[in-house]
């Protein structure tokens, strides 16, 4: 890094992006630093934070979440000890994101949800009851009975008992979806029924949710939405990389990447992964402290006993066979499982992104989403970074080279 600029207070490197409007030269690196790059927007993050300058030049994939190099040079120490973030110019919209980023919300956050099924009836409620920093929660369902039950319903509900007022939730008409911070999306369609013996149900339902999605990615480039889309129905890691995909495109259909940043989209499924993981590892009498879960909400799902040394392929291979089939054994009691999704994967995560705390989800990575731990910062996202045993770290890349080679459609 040799040359640094200013502009409002914030320091741009510029290492082959393109410098925002209206920046001059400044006579070293500063606090907050940003570093300005131009890689493939099909393939590259749009921003994220780092905290070596090693990490600027590493691959695009699963690499990402082991530990980085340590580098050098006229910023490295800046960056050691303040972090940095990195954005990728290739984006159209890359500073209104970055704005967003770092403008503050003093009267708290506004969040749409979308869609109140039984997830997304599960979701507001855990919403309402844990909400922080949210103070207002907009509803919409093309069955307008149902807004106006949870309207009355959930606006009757007594203070946190830490005596946090809750939520107000108001029903939002559907042009206003995106006039707000955070859109949560639960409206699935072909949901299997109960006893109709399909085994992944999550990828039955890819082509018709994908089709349901398509007009909501259109509005969010349209609106010029700045703030996080929260993919909450299935199959949320292939899903999430399709509203990537789509908010990407002009009226032709072509690909310009005018839309959403990847990190704008979020895929929550994981967070009830790590949670099953954890219940069947209690019933197998095995120690779960350093337990992990990668990958999709669905059957490529990785879950590791420990994420170090102490990783065991023969254990951690039935609990990943338990995980992945608990859904079923809700099922073969004739109940949907839709109860420990809508609170671990989508309420209690989303607070715990929203509140800057690590949390289980689906984020960019490559060509796909590849569900790990990660969290918001003031300088992007950041992924959770350890060093996985190999055996482990060999598991989570074959499920990412799957997530890139699945079709995601035109």
């Amino acid at each position: 890094m040799s040359q640094f600029f200013q502009k409002e207070g914030v320091c741009f490197c510029p290492l082959g992006g393109r410098l925002p409007a209206g920046a001059v030269p400044a006579a070293r690196p500063f606090d907050p630093l940003v570093c300005l790059v131009d890689r493939d927007p099909a393939r590259s993050r749009g921003i994220f934070a780092i905290h070596d300058i090693a990490e600027l030049d590493e691959p695009e994939g699963p690499r990402v979440l082991l530990p980085a190099g340590q580098g050098a040079g006229e910023a490295a120490a800046l960056v050691r000890n303040a972090g940095a973030c990195v954005l990728n110019t290739a984006f159209a919209r890359c500073f209104d994101v970055l704005r967003a980023y770092w403008s503050p919300h003093p009267k708290g956050l506004r969040v749409n949800l979308v869609g109140l099924g039984d997830v997304g009836g599960t979701v507001l409620t855990g919403l309402v009851l844990l909400g922080e920093h949210i103070t207002e929660i907009g509803i919409y369902d093309f069955y307008e009975p149902l807004c106006r039950r949870y309207e009355l319903e959930l606006n009757q509900v007594l203070s946190a008992v830490d005596g946090r007022t809750p939520p107000r939730v108001v029903i939002r008409d559907p042009q206003d979806l995106f006039d707000c911070d955070v859109v949560l999306f639960t409206a699935a369609k072909g949901v299997p029924p109960v006893g109709s013996g399909v085994q992944d149900v999550r990828m039955a339902q890819y082509e018709a949710n994908r089709a349901l999605l398509a007009p909501y990615a259109r509005q969010a480039r349209a609106a010029g939405f700045a703030g996080l889309f929260c993919q909450i129905s299935d199959p949320v890691d292939h899903l999430s990389r399709a509203f990537f995909l789509e908010s990407s495109k002009n009226a032709a259909g072509e690909l310009d990447f005018a839309g959403l940043l990847p990190e704008q989209i979020q895929g929550y499924g994981l967070g009830v992964m790590e949670a099953r993981a954890r219940y069947y590892a209690r019933k197998r009498g095995a120690d779960f402290t350093r337990g992990a879960v990668f990958g999709p909400h669905g059957q490529d799902l990785v879950v590791a006993n420990d994420w170090g040394e102490g990783y065991d392929e023969a254990l951690s291979s039935a609990l990943t066979e338990d995980t992945v089939t608990a859904n079923l054994a809700v099922r073969e009691l004739g109940f949907k499982p839709y109860i420990a999704p809508g609170l671990s994967s989508a309420a209690v995560s989303v607070v715990r992104t929203l509140t800057g705390r690590w949390h289980d989800g689906a984020v960019p990575v490559g060509g796909a989403y590849l569900g790990c731990q990660s969290r918001m910062t003031m300088l992007g996202p950041e992924i959770l970074r350890r060093p996985l045993h190999p055996a482990l770290y060999a598991r989570v890349q074959a499920a990412h080279r799957k997530l890139e080679d699945f079709g995601y459609g035109s």
